[in-house]
């Protein structure tokens, strides 16, 4: 009401403004007379003008001797036209009176726009700030029984349940609550189910928010929200605030130009200013998720802002083969063991796994199947990680066939003799939609480091197809296949000489230093001399590679058993 009483007005004043200048103008229009400038100078030559108004616009006032009334005529705009009019003694002045119709439009104009803007903050803004009924979300039905592996991470939370549930406990230890928790990991690991947990087990509201929700068009937007999100928390008593993507806001401030990002600074510094306000017994924490914790502003990190950095990492087996059987529970399985299926998907992250049995669950669907058997997994699996395969082939050249195979026969060859202990599960040359022409999946075990001989295997193993490539077809008939290996290569290798300390320059982090031209030439020599040897090993094996590559051609599919079968028959004829 108060907004519809404020409109009227706006529209009020803007219409009398404009009224008035209308009529200002019609008045005055009214009492002048039109004079064409041949009479106007005739007028001026004869001294029969007394005075000259000059005006911007294209009529200039006169008036005549012993004459009251007012003339116009147009005006000529020349360089010495003043100059004239003062030689003949008339009296000269200016005036915007012309242009007097045109400003009143303009003030009504900008009170219009003052008006929209007012309401676009006032109203629109402030729903914007407000917090959406939406943020504030039941956690009762998610606890820690609903997050399956990730048990350290239970163990480092557990006590921030406690100080929510019995603060007293703490406080008579002269403990006080961490006022912010920031979780960091791979996409896909829990990040969000674990604080909703948080909330679950405490028994409080949850508000989850992403930190692009505070990345706002007008300055001072997103850090209102701040102070609004963290004042309905307040309210509650007892919260839990959960901020994804906080990087979107809490990236580290540089030495850019002031005025560079205001917008994003000014939020930043509402967050840190709200949490450094917590007092010790509030029963409100902040908790943040990130998939790039070196990003993130020093000032976040600092202790009394986000005293904890807990890293959710990828699940290891035993967690794995927990999340499967979390979201199987309502899926009817025919005899599948989870436990060789979380074996199967090292470097799956958990939303990686509830996908993989969706898929599976869709694909025995549309087979009007009333179970998921171990076909529909396979299946799943290799469109989770590939990309469902292409059933039209037509078009598929028997040159690029072969090329493919013999690509893939590189990779499984030098995973088979340098890392026997991995586990080529799959090997096929059927293109699939997401593009690969073909595909070889090579799992490693479970191991919390690789060793620098392992980096080297690694690299091998994705030069394979190249070398292979290069040594059946020849160096000038390589193909464009090997892009994804070359990347993972590149990595691995510049990871190699600037991370690990593993290259010529010894115990040092040369991301640090930033010499490119150094590192480039070290990572280059490192990476022929790891090709070289690719080749030589494919070289030396070559009846093994034909022996794949033709399995592949007549077969399109391998597994590893399949695989172990070919080579070994190979062996034993030789």
């Amino acid at each position: 009401m108060k907004n519809a009483k404020e409109w009227v007005k706006g529209a009020a004043f803007a219409a009398v403004v404009i009224a008035l200048g209308i009529f200002a103008h019609i008045d005055t229009s009214s009492k002048v007379i039109d004079s064409d400038y041949l009479s106007f100078m005739g007028n001026v030559d004869s001294g029969n003008v007394s005075a000259v108004t000059l005006t911007d616009g294209e009529k200039i006032m006169f008036t005549l001797r012993d004459d009251t009334a007012a003339y116009r005529t147009d005006n000529p705009r020349t360089e010495h036209f003043k100059e004239t009019l003062l030689n003949h003694s008339i009296a000269v002045s200016e005036s915007n009176n012309g242009n007097i119709l045109q400003l009143l439009v303009s003030i009504a104009f900008f009170t219009v726009a003052f008006l929209i803007a007012r309401k676009a903050i006032g109203k629109g803004g402030g729903a914007a700030m407000a917090l959406n009924p939406q943020n504030r979300q039941e956690a009762e039905n998610t606890d820690f029984s609903r997050v399956a592996g990730n048990e350290e991470v239970k163990d480092s939370v557990k006590d921030i349940v406690g100080f929510i549930k019995n603060p007293e406990k703490y406080l008579k230890l002269g403990a006080r609550m961490p006022r912010g928790i920031i979780f960091y990991g791979p996409p896909g690991t829990g990040k969000t189910l674990m604080a909703r947990a948080i909330a679950g087990e405490a028994g409080v509201p949850f508000y989850a928010l992403s930190g692009s929700d505070f990345v706002q068009m007008y300055v001072g937007v997103g850090a209102a929200r701040i102070r609004e999100l963290f004042k309905k928390a307040r309210e509650s008593k007892k919260a839990v605030i959960f901020i994804d993507e906080i990087d979107a806001l809490g990236k580290k401030r540089g030495n850019a130009a002031v005025g560079g990002n205001d917008e994003r600074e000014q939020t930043l510094n509402a967050l840190l200013t709200e949490m450094s306000g917590f007092a010790g017994t509030d029963g409100v924490v902040v908790v943040a998720a990130t998939n790039r914790l070196d990003t993130l502003d020093d000032a976040l990190l600092r202790p009394g802002r986000f005293d904890r950095q807990i890293e959710i990492s990828l699940p290891d087996l035993k967690s794995r083969e927990n999340i499967l059987e979390v979201h199987s529970k309502n899926k009817p399985l025919d005899d599948i063991d989870l436990h060789k299926l979380a074996k199967s998907t090292v470097y799956f992250s958990g939303a990686m796994l509830e996908n993989l049995l969706n898929e599976a669950a869709i694909m025995a669907a549309n087979r009007e199947s009333a179970t998921i058997t171990d076909s529909d997994i396979d299946h799943a699996f290799y469109t989770v990680i590939a990309g469902s395969e292409k059933k039209d082939r037509s078009s598929l050249r028997e040159k690029d066939r072969r090329i493919t195979a013999f690509h893939e026969a590189g990779h499984a060859l030098l995973a088979k003799t340098l890392s026997p202990e991995n586990t080529v599960s799959k090997i096929t040359i059927i293109p699939s939609t997401k593009g690969a022409g073909g595909f070889c999946v090579n799992i490693p075990p479970d191991k919390m480091y690789m060793t620098k001989q392992e980096l080297k295997v690694s690299v091998m193993i994705n030069y394979a197809g190249r070398a292979a490539e290069e040594l059946i077809f020849g160096e000038d008939d390589i193909t464009t296949g090997a892009s994804s290996d070359i990347e993972s290569a590149t990595k691995t290798v510049r990871d190699f000489v600037t991370r690990y300390g593993m290259g010529r320059f010894g115990l040092l982090n040369m991301e640090l230093i930033k010499d490119d031209k150094a590192i480039a030439t070290e990572s280059i020599e490192i990476a022929q001399t790891l090709y070289d040897k690719t080749k030589d090993i494919i070289r030396q094996n070559l009846d093994k590679l034909n022996s794949i590559a033709n399995a592949l051609l007549e077969r399109e599919t391998l597994n590893e058993d399949e695989l172990d079968e070919v080579i070994f028959q190979k062996n034993a004829c030789a």
